[in-house]
């Protein structure tokens, strides 16, 4: 008969991982619930996020061992920002009593959610397959994974789409004029 404790151990190598792996779930599924439909306006939370993401920019700019992945983190960094701007172009901005509100566009948000989701996706598969490198040890992995220029690339892109996208939520919606319901932000054709 075995003892439940020796189980116990030998399966608590799993638990981490599965802790981790739902805790990302969770901040997925949080995250795309903020990408999507009519949003308010929190200035101090998103000058928060701004604070961060630009520090985690500067540490992948940093982080460019070589000359082409610098390139290709810049490359990331203005496809980011193009799309951060053609976001904020579609964005609806509304002042209402209850206070402002954005609503952003759908499919640009779901891009930038799915281009994210396929390269984490794509990096744990990696990261299962490769278990050569881990032999040599985590750093031998994490260093390789780090210095990987469509990572930085990808990275960069998401970064700067939201720093591009929520420095112009707040000053778009600063510019809202109480009382006007709706300020379209692309031009609408007429029908």
């Amino acid at each position: 008969m075995s003892d439940p404790r020796s189980e116990l151990a030998m399966h608590a190598h799993y638990i981490v991982p599965v802790l981790v792996v739902l805790f990302i779930l969770w901040r997925i599924y949080v995250r795309m619930r903020r990408s999507f439909g009519r949003q308010r306006v929190q200035p101090r939370r998103m000058t928060v996020r701004i604070t961060l993401l630009a520090l985690i920019g500067i540490v992948i700019l940093g982080a460019s061992p070589d000359l082409w992945t610098l390139i290709a983190v810049l490359a990331g960094v203005a496809c980011g920002a193009l799309l951060g701007l053609l976001g904020l172009r579609h964005t609806q901005f509304e002042n209402t009593p209850e206070g402002r509100f954005y609503t952003p566009h759908t499919y640009i948000g779901l891009t930038v959610t799915v281009l994210f989701l396929g390269r984490l996706v794509y990096d744990a598969l990696l990261f299962s397959h490769d278990m050569q490198a881990f032999s040599a040890g985590p750093t031998a992995l994490l260093a390789a994974e780090q210095s990987n220029p469509l990572t930085l690339a990808l990275s960069g892109a998401v970064i700067a789409y939201y720093l591009t996208y929520y420095l112009g939520v707040l000053r778009r919606s600063r510019q809202a004029a109480p009382g006007a319901p709706v300020i379209p932000t692309s031009p609408t054709t007429p029908e």
